[in-house]
């Protein structure tokens, strides 16, 4: 998970935790806040000193900064006395969390690379009925994406209290009733929006991508116990289909038959690889449940360094790959761009598998270098419309 935090929530802190433990004590705070009540003057006295003191100790261990995250939000939820709004406040945090924001940015630079493309390819067709278009398609993604990331942390629950222990159904936060309740909203709202303004054909599609995040989590089928089905599905999900389908749909939209582009062939063929990379590094984090709950994965058979190695040589031939393709189509490729910044991005990309071999693989290394991987996914796109 990737929490974005302000610095709001804990610019009043001090004067925060005074009221909440003048309150209750039952709120989950790190043991170097759980100090008895005449520390607190001290506390607020020498603030700026233990506020140093504190980020300089949360940085070394990644098990020990979620804490203090969660403190600060909920802190500042406990500092009106509406209970309605504390509710609504905590039912804001736990729904963010359950979407997974991390995919919520995937697919939405995905959607908006893919979309100013086609309209670069065709700037005498733009309307501005289509810019409500596409919002309405891009909410019908992001519908679709809750979809799958909620209905496998329904069935995931139990591995997700060892590995991820801060999503909303394994921390608490979330009732599994009202989990059932907002994937099934979600997934009918997607396919009524797709199916009120895209027509039959992508809306098949849709549903076809609706249908591979159900057995990938759901029994009897739950094809995550399966490595390489895993794979193919989330590839075929987040590769294939959202870029064929969104460049299908914004064609369509123009008034255009659907044909392929150098630019959009390399990269739905460039993000169907990558994709796979992320299917095969996101169980890297995830050993420890995983061998626990008796899940296969490549991570748990190869072990964690086989697999980081194997994700980042895919990416290395992916980079070398878009090189090429920049040397060999200079017609349709701008190579002044195409060719450093893949490199650029190569380099990055083995950095951080060095730092991750220097590391020795513990857990909080693993977390930098996946999140660095997903790093890499909104690059790509983000040149994309200029490349």
């Amino acid at each position: 998970m990737e929490l974005a935090i302000s610095s709001s929530p804990c610019s009043n802190l001090p004067n925060k935790i005074s009221l909440l433990h003048s309150k209750t004590k039952l709120l989950l705070l790190p043991s170097h806040f759980t100090t008895p009540p005449r520390s607190f003057p001290d506390f607020s006295n020498n603030f700026h000193t233990r506020l140093s003191t504190t980020t300089t100790t949360t940085t070394t261990s990644h098990t020990r900064r979620r804490p203090f995250i969660w403190a600060c939000s909920k802190v500042d939820a406990a500092g009106t006395d509406d209970p309605l709004l504390n509710k609504v406040i905590q039912f804001r945090d736990a729904f963010w969390r359950f979407l997974r924001p991390h995919t919520i940015r995937g697919t939405t630079l995905g959607s908006f690379s893919l979309v100013t493309r086609a309209l670069i390819e065709n700037p005498n067709l733009i309307r501005w009925s289509l810019f409500l278009k596409a919002f309405s398609g891009l909410l019908a993604l992001i519908c679709g994406n809750g979809y799958i990331v909620g209905i496998n942390q329904i069935y995931d629950v139990g591995i997700d209290k060892v590995n991820k222990p801060y999503l909303p159904i394994a921390a608490g936060d979330l009732p599994e009733s009202t989990a059932w309740f907002l994937v099934l909203l979600l997934a009918v709202a997607g396919v009524l929006i797709v199916s009120l303004n895209f027509g039959p054909f992508i809306t098949s599609l849709y549903c076809l991508g609706l249908f591979l995040g159900t057995i990938y989590s759901v029994p009897p089928f739950r094809m995550k116990r399966f490595p390489v089905v895993a794979f193919l599905i989330i590839a075929t999900v987040r590769g294939f289909l959202l870029n064929y389908g969104v460049y299908y749909a914004v064609r369509s939209a123009l008034g255009l038959t659907f044909e392929w582009s150098s630019p959009v062939a390399f990269i739905t063929t460039f993000v169907t690889l990558f994709a796979l990379v992320i299917a095969i590094t996101k169980d890297l984090p995830d050993v420890e449940g995983d061998r626990k709950f008796e899940i296969s994965t490549l991570a748990t058979k190869l072990g964690v360094r086989n697999i980081a190695l194997l994700g980042t040589g895919l990416l290395l031939v992916n980079y070398i790959g878009s090189v090429l393709a920049a040397i060999y189509m200079p017609q349709a490729f701008k190579r002044s761009l195409m060719i450093p910044s893949h490199v650029i991005l190569a380099l990055g990309l083995t950095f951080q598998a060095w730092v991750l071999e220097r590391a020795k693989y513990t857990q909080e290394a693993i977390s930098d270098y996946y999140r660095f991987v997903w790093n890499l996914f909104y690059a790509e796109y983000i040149l994309f419309p200029f490349i």
